[in-house]
């Protein structure tokens, strides 16, 4: 009985001590394993400063767009991608209006945010170790470009409860008055590819058609004493913005509606990779420092370690397989190059089939998972959370993944079993 309860004493005093700097409103993020400030970032946009410190690159500016062409030449960012937002939402909130929209551009796993005139170029890029890593490029083309990182001016909206406590990408949808300014007392929607289109891109230019489907897109609230709910009906099927702002002060006309949809999704599934990377690599340390308290096997495994990662593994599995997205009730079609462009980038199996295909009738993707498995981030999640991802994985292509994965056909799940193992070899595992 006694040494129970020294056991227990003992146990006790470790957890306390291991969790002891968030009782004092530390981000956890911010403590061991993560220790997300102090890191060294090992990213695309990390190594395109080092690069420019070395001489080896360097930025081209132009009068009217500054460094943003070449900074896009450099991440492989195509301008298609560009999509406009005129809520002040954002850091440079002074330099965005309806006239005058934020631009964003993005490729796989980096993110640019350009403001006519701003006096920073913003970017924020998927750290496979650190999730959303951000940062600034000086935009007065007066010295040599620096990439300077951001950490807690950007932390206080991406890195607390809306990002679900980890650093990420966060896109919402707001009624959003003459100035840009957010009407936060009407509420807003936190968007990604489950929420219904009817909420979505409040403070946003969105350029394409999409029937009789509604949308809060190109909604400038102008009365705020009219009454509910507002309508926008001059904001839907809009193809042409020319008349909302200078489009000639952008690399595009558009704000692509398919742009917008992909760009929601995966942002999406970016953090829930980052918070199943997180919760791995903290139960583990968490798991390492009790056991080493109470004198147990380094490899003595915890049911709270399991647990974390198990609920961190599901949750990015449902958004890998699009659990709950929200169906699409006409056909979607977007005013530039972007879906085109998107679905060439492959990778294919021996049909042509690829995670890139697009539906844009009744859903998204014409093969319903993620092409963010390919990303870096996946590809280096702890083994631990690899493993039991990709076991998971074969077994809900298999069938056997219960009523939450019901939306996978037997044909779906054997097309998304062909690309897979054409274009991601070893991934899945038998499940005989």
């Amino acid at each position: 009985m006694i040494a129970v309860s020294l056991r227990s004493l003992i146990a006790a005093m470790a957890i306390c001590a291991i969790a002891s700097s968030v009782s004092h409103g530390i981000d956890q993020y911010e403590q061991p394993p993560i220790e997300y400030s102090d890191s060294t970032p090992d990213n695309r946009v990390a190594a395109l400063q080092a690069r420019i410190n070395e001489h080896t690159i360097s930025l081209t500016y132009e009068e009217r767009v500054g460094y943003l062409r070449g900074l896009l030449k450099h991440l492989e960012i195509n301008d298609t991608t560009q999509m406009l937002v005129f809520s002040k939402t954002s850091m440079q909130s002074d330099r965005i209006s309806p006239r005058t929209p934020r631009a964003i551009y993005f490729n796989d796993d980096t993110y640019v945010g350009y403001c006519h005139g701003g006096e920073v170029i913003e970017i924020a890029v998927a750290d496979p170790q650190l999730g959303s890593v951000f940062y600034t490029l000086d935009h007065q083309g007066d010295a040599p470009p620096q990439i300077t990182r951001q950490t807690h001016r950007c932390l206080q909206c991406h890195g607390a409860a809306q990002t679900d406590d980890i650093p990420g990408f966060l896109i919402r949808s707001v009624f959003t008055g003459r100035s840009g300014l957010p009407i936060l007392s009407e509420g807003s929607h936190r968007v990604d590819h489950t929420t219904p289109l009817r909420d979505r891109w409040g403070g946003w230019y969105v350029s394409g058609t999409h029937g009789t489907q509604t949308h809060q897109g190109n909604f400038i609230v102008r009365d705020q004493d009219a009454p509910r709910p507002w309508k926008n009906e001059q904001g839907q099927n809009v193809t042409d913005l020319g008349d909302r702002f200078l489009t000639r002060n952008y690399l595009s006309p558009h704000s692509d509606i398919v742009a917008l949809m992909v760009f929601e999704h995966q942002t999406y599934v970016h953090n829930l990779i980052t918070k199943a990377s997180f919760a791995a690599r903290q139960a583990l340390h968490y798991e390492r420092g009790l056991n080493e308290a109470l004198g147990e096997p380094p490899d003595n495994r915890l049911e709270s370690t399991t647990s974390r990662i198990e609920n961190a593994g599901e949750k990015l599995l449902e958004g890998l397989l699009m659990v709950d997205e929200a169906p699409l009730d006409g056909t979607i079609v977007g005013t530039s190059q972007f879906a085109a462009e998107f679905s060439r980038r492959g990778p294919a199996d021996e049909l042509r089939r690829s995670l890139r295909d697009l539906d844009l009738n009744h859903r998204l993707f014409k093969h319903p998972c993620s092409y963010m498995i390919y990303s870096r981030s996946f590809e280096e999640l702890p083994p631990v959370m690899a493993d039991y991802v990709a076991k998971r994985l074969s077994e809900i292509l298999a069938g056997r993944g219960g009523h939450k994965y019901a939306h996978l056909s037997s044909a779906a799940r054997r097309s998304i079993i062909a690309i897979l193992t054409a274009t991601k070899p070893g991934l899945l595992r038998s499940t005989r």
